[in-house]
């Protein structure tokens, strides 16, 4: 499950991050064609995986399908860039009103890959797990397996656009703002603790524990622990994997799972100490732990994401690879976010999430210490469960596991802390100093996202972004003058006079007769900081056409500063008039620049 976390993780990342394109690169048949493609291809690697395995054991069936979870990735990976998938689903009609029903529609195309995947696997399931499904029950099996995993994201997503969508002015304003993410976050809380577990419950096909002895033993065992929980028979895999789990908070909706082939070959004192272990988990708020290292992600992502952006379109390097790679800017900047965006959230829930989840459930393991009674301070119990679940699980005793620890490593903490009750405490503390440090470095993370100087970052970024936009649609449109001249009011607003030059020399060739072009270029020929590129003459002869085409006061102050270069201060000074008489609300402006030709030379 926490591998299968990690997959529609990135699936979901993937497919969000992309943008659809305005227009299809390939018409719709072609792409159709190579979506199918796309799924035979992954079939066939499938199937070879399944058969090269022989599946003859279940951990056989589980690596197969581990591989062919990651090429589901891979494969649908390929499928969103090559075959405009998700602009063929952002053409469909819902899209306007609700957007995220795009993604989803993206996670759906993702278990139709899985779905391939169960479909291949049947055959190898039934040998080994001995029990019959036809296809559409067995695909059906698997996607409530997993459909928990995802079910959170697209409930919210859905319920974050309904409100978008048909909320008035000041609900629309609150739901956008930071109080309305809080919102939105305290709802998640109530919806995972108080309707998550029983839907999950009833996906799985969990059943009540039959009455009996077992279930009265358990219960006293629970009671004796001043813990509360419904027991449920899991029936994961037919039941025949070795598990257990607990799921809820409150009490009341809060179950213990334990799978039938647990309960077959486990003794009672040893199906307790699993209790025991799965009691620690809700004792030491690992539930609501898991919430907060999920939301801590959020905050990170949250906080960082504009920063980033901003920094990468205000570096020149990022400009320059466009440049060299011919890439779009479009592209270039969501690979530049989503591949470090991605490579976080990796690293995040692999290493730091997987650290602090090992720490729990070696934090569980000690309850049983104190929890069972006929051997206080003994976890023998425990390690004695352990040591069958991984005989009978395919011999994974020395296994190394991201998520749990081994099962030997576990077996050896155990004993290591029976030896030397001391480990116990230390073990305790070095959670807690794990989690103190964390929140730290939470808060660490907050305050320097906040002394980002985003404004400064903007304005850095703003003018390079629209000249590498100015540029693009040079390339895409040559003959269209207004780009040029774009392009050229850019450059010499940066001070880069040499190409602005160029720039509107080329737009000129184009729009010839354009005033905003002649005025503009009239200025440059005038105010050059590099003397060699001064050209009054030339400017002058711009700068009356300019006028004569569009007598702006802006326009006739250029002509005034034409008229000056060239020695013809009285005509200069008419010209600031009769500026003044076009535009008065720059008058100050306009009188300054007469007070300035009468008393200096140019």
């Amino acid at each position: 499950m926490y591998n299968n976390l990690l997959y529609f993780l990135i699936a979901i990342f993937s497919f969000s991050m992309m943008p659809p394109a305005e227009t299809s690169l390939l018409p719709g048949w072609a792409s159709a064609a190579l979506f199918i493609l796309n799924l035979i291809g992954y079939g066939s690697l499938v199937h070879y995986l399944h058969n090269r395995s022989n599946s003859r054991s279940s951990a056989a069936y589980f690596k197969a399908e581990q591989q062919s979870s990651i090429l589901a990735i891979f494969f649908f990976g390929l499928a969103i860039f090559l075959t405009d998938l998700k602009f063929y689903l952002s053409i469909l009609p819902w899209n306007q009103t609700l957007p995220s029903l795009v993604n989803i529609a993206g996670l759906l195309v993702f278990f139709l890959y899985l779905s391939i995947m169960w479909w291949l696997a049947r055959p190898h399931y039934q040998k080994i797990f001995g029990h019959q499904y036809t296809t559409a029950s067995f695909i059906l099996l698997n996607i409530k397996v997993n459909l928990p995993i995802v079910l959170p994201w697209v409930l919210f997503s859905l319920a974050y656009d309904f409100f978008a969508f048909s909320s008035g002015p000041d609900l629309h304003a609150l739901l956008f703002s930071a109080w309305g993410n809080l919102l939105f976050y305290f709802l998640f809380l109530v919806f995972v603790l108080l309707i998550f577990p029983p839907l999950v419950r009833s996906l799985w096909g969990c059943v009540k524990m039959p009455a009996g002895p077992l279930r009265d033993q358990l219960t006293a065992f629970c009671a004796r622990q001043h813990f509360n929980a419904d027991l449920y028979l899991w029936p994961l895999f037919e039941g025949r994997m070795l598990t257990a789990g607990v799921m809820g908070f409150v009490p009341g909706l809060r179950y213990i799972l334990i799978t039938p082939a647990l309960i077959e070959v486990l003794t009672l004192e040893e199906l307790e100490a699993v209790m025991a272990h799965e009691i620690g988990h809700v004792k030491e708020k690992h539930l609501l732990l898991y919430l907060a290292l999920i939301a801590g992600f959020s905050v990170v992502i949250g906080l960082w994401a504009e920063p980033w952006t901003y920094f990468l379109l205000s570096r020149d390097f990022f400009y320059s690879l466009i440049s060299w790679s011919g890439i779009s800017l479009e592209t270039m900047l969501l690979v530049g976010i989503a591949i470090p965006l991605l490579t976080l959230m990796l690293l995040y829930f692999r290493y730091l999430f997987g650290y602090f989840i090992r720490n729990f459930e070696r934090q569980a393991d000690l309850h049983v210490f104190s929890a069972i009674s006929r051997n206080p301070g003994s976890s023998q119990a425990l390690v004695s469960a352990l040591e069958k679940i991984a005989l009978l699980s395919g011999n994974i005793r020395d296994q190394p596991n991201w998520h749990h620890f081994g099962i030997g490593e576990r077996i050896a903490y155990l004993e290591k802390c029976e030896q030397n009750p001391q480990e116990r405490p230390r073990h305790i503390h070095k959670v807690w100093f794990s989690l103190a440090a964390y929140v730290l470095a939470m808060a660490a993370v907050i305050v320097l996202a906040r002394q980002i100087p985003l404004e400064d970052l903007a304005r850095q970024y703003e003018e390079k972004y629209i000249e590498a936009i100015v540029w693009q649609k040079i390339e895409q449109e040559a003959d269209k003058g207004l780009w040029l001249q774009l392009a050229g009011d850019l450059l010499l607003q940066r001070k880069m006079e040499d190409k602005a030059l160029d720039a509107y020399e080329r737009a000129l060739a184009f729009e010839p007769v354009s005033p905003d072009l002649k005025n503009n270029l009239a200025w440059l020929l005038l105010t050059s900081e590099n003397l060699q590129l001064r050209d009054p003459p030339r400017a002058l002869t711009l700068a009356r056409s300019a006028v004569l085409l569009k007598p702006l006061g802006s326009f006739l102050d250029t002509l005034a500063l034409a008229y000056w270069a060239n020695g013809f201060t009285e005509e200069a000074v008419a010209a600031e008039q009769e500026a003044i008489l076009t535009d008065p609300l720059n008058r100050e402006y306009y009188q300054q620049q007469i007070h300035r030709f009468q008393s200096a030379n140019y």
